[in-house]
């Protein structure tokens, strides 16, 4: 059964904003980038398009949900990352299975590194912005959805704890907004993660910082007034605050790069790229022999 658009009319304010809705979705998708609504209202905010308030972001939230019910938005274009449906993988038979997780094939490149990276992101609604990153460059990343609990910062600290046993120099880079308790869950990472026996982890927040507010210019907000750090804060940095959301996602993808690059050592990579290579060919002309056997198996 498919969907039956609703018939809306809409003035024609509306109609604009929906118009410039679709090509900052197109602009963002034509990079490789998702968007939460969130982050959309941010580049509204960002090109001037709407002032930064709660009553426009309820308005646009309003305007992309009759936009997408009428056909004119469409509904892979915003992503709700927080509600997500879980289950078993399928597959049509056990030759596809096997190709595929031969595809998926890597080996451990960051291994024989001096030094061992991850990327930590305050916001889970970034966690696919991050992960772009990532991904490309064989890190780990994880979403902290703000404090991070007691029980994933040991996991974590065990886990960090095993690379300076291994004799390697763990790099977390951290990034989060740049308020109050953003700025806070810095140490607040640095801190437990010495108490659960990191010693040779350093904990980098590469974002936001002021020298970066400063020169993307990303829209403020009002400082909470009821965040314990709040008097802290505002006696260092004043009355506004930001959201990382509001940075351009290649922005970030190519903050977590360059920092990831920088302690990288280019000559040991290249020997797990090529390492990598190999075992992948030798897979490939295993899967085909597996799927001549299982053809003949199953036939």
């Amino acid at each position: 059964m498919r969907y039956q658009y609703q018939v809306m009319n809409f003035r024609k304010p509306t109609l604009e904003v929906i118009d410039q809705a679709n090509q900052i979705i197109s602009s963002y998708q034509a990079k490789g980038f998702d968007l939460t609504l969130r982050q959309l209202y941010y580049q509204f905010v960002a090109r001037d398009l709407l002032a930064n308030t709660d009553k426009n972001y309820k308005r646009l939230g309003n305007i992309v949900s009759d936009g997408r019910l009428a056909g004119l938005i469409s509904w892979d274009a915003i992503l709700d990352r927080t509600r997500l449906l879980y289950g078993t993988n399928h597959w049509d038979d056990p030759a596809q299975m096997v190709r595929e997780k031969a595809d998926s094939y890597a080996i451990d490149k960051w291994d024989p590194q001096k030094h061992r990276v991850e990327a930590w992101v305050e916001k889970d609604a970034l966690r696919q912005v991050v992960g772009q990153a990532a991904n490309s460059l064989d890190i780990d990343y994880f979403s902290c959805r703000g404090y991070v609990s007691q029980s994933a910062m040991w996991r974590a600290a065990m886990r960090l704890v095993r690379y300076e046993r291994n004799g390697q120099y763990p790099i977390v880079l951290h990034l989060g907004d740049h308020d109050p308790s953003g700025i806070d869950m810095t140490r607040d990472i640095r801190d437990r993660l010495r108490l659960f026996g990191c010693r040779k982890t350093e904990v980098k927040r590469i974002a936001l910082t002021m020298d970066q507010i400063r020169d993307q210019n990303p829209p403020p907000n009002p400082a909470k007034v009821t965040d314990s750090r709040y008097e802290s804060y505002v006696f260092e940095y004043g009355e506004e605050s930001w959201e990382l959301d509001a940075l351009d996602p290649q922005f970030i993808v190519d903050l977590i790069t360059d920092h990831t690059l920088g302690y990288r050592d280019s000559k040991r990579w290249k020997e797990m790229v090529d390492r990598e290579e190999k075992h992948k060919e030798a897979l490939e002309r295993a899967c085909d022999e597996m799927e001549t056997w299982l053809e003949e198996e199953l036939s």
